[in-house]
């Protein structure tokens, strides 16, 4: 099986976006979508693991206030977003909403979920203040639909 993010040219993004990696129907009909939630530049900045780890928690419980498919929020390797796998389908602009609310209220929090080590396997990595920067670095350059660039520009 092909690797859907393998064939991305991560040369010709601008992050920070939200685009649909692909949409997949298992035997039974059921059908799964997976987003890229993209908040840095590829190859050129990436997420702290405190902060990033905390966003997690955050965007894991937050996001779910608006989408009610959610299956799974993940970081990425390379520490540049997130994966969200969903049921069914979402449009990437109603993502986009529920990502700029969710934002905005990691801007207000004062504990993270889950912090501790009963709900966390590895609880004591976290960072809330890295966790807001990113978040107001997001919200202040503005999440597009729109991912791809030209590079002759």
């Amino acid at each position: 099986m092909k690797v859907e993010s393998f064939s991305l040219d991560h040369t010709k993004v601008k992050a920070p976006f939200v685009r649909k990696c692909c949409t997949l129907t298992g035997k039974n009909g059921d059908i799964v979508t997976k987003y890229d939630i993209r908040f840095m530049q590829p190859n050129k900045e990436e997420m702290e693991s405190d902060g990033i780890h905390t966003l997690e928690h955050l965007l894991a419980t937050y996001l779910r206030d608006y989408l009610n498919n959610i299956i799974d929020l993940s970081p990425m390797g390379c520490r540049t977003g997130f994966y969200m796998t969903c049921w069914d389908e979402i449009d990437v602009n109603e993502i986009i909403d529920a990502l700029n609310k969710s934002l905005n209220k990691v801007l207000d929090t004062t504990l993270i979920p889950a912090e501790n080590e009963v709900q966390c396997g590895n609880y004591k990595l976290h960072s809330l203040k890295r966790a807001k920067d990113y978040a107001k670095k997001v919200l202040d350059e503005g999440i597009s639909d729109k991912f791809l660039v030209d590079n002759n520009e």
